[in-house]
């Protein structure tokens, strides 16, 4: 029994630099996941968020795959697409992104060109994360 203490002090010990990470080792993950049209996004591995969003409808698609962020934009308006606004832009493929919408109704079925559609208090909060942790260690995954 005298042992006890020793014992959740080398435990405790040996996990705190697995509960403390440097911001700078921050890791960032979206997933989009098209199949039940939900984005998570995970800090450090854990869930932080869990949105709903729009993903493409009949006729067109999102690309499947790993990506990182290629740019980001605050205020961004579609040439392909009428100047359609796209706040809060985070451009993973070419053309395609993770931005905020007016057709909030439609979230939670597919309803986009191809782009992922976010609540725009939604798509904020992505574009400030994806800002502090940075581009390089931020991961984008769209799974079927």
């Amino acid at each position: 029994m005298k042992y006890l203490p020793v014992f959740f002090a080398a435990l405790f010990l040996s996990a705190s630099p697995i509960l403390v990470a440097s911001p700078a080792a921050a890791d960032l993950r979206a997933e989009i996941d098209l199949s039940d049209q939900r984005l998570r996004v995970y800090v450090n591995g854990w869930l932080r968020h869990e949105w709903k969003i729009s993903t493409a409808r009949r006729g067109y698609r999102t690309p499947v795959g790993n990506y990182r962020p290629i740019r980001l934009e605050r205020t961004w308006y579609s040439r392909k697409y009428d100047l359609a606004p796209m706040p809060y832009s985070v451009f993973f493929h070419g053309g395609y992104a993770i931005h905020g919408t007016t057709e909030i109704r439609s979230l939670g079925r597919p309803a986009s060109h191809g782009c992922v559609r976010l609540h725009p208090n939604n798509a904020a909060r992505l574009f400030e994360l994806v800002q502090r942790h940075g581009k390089d260690d931020t991961r984008i995954s769209v799974v079927p």
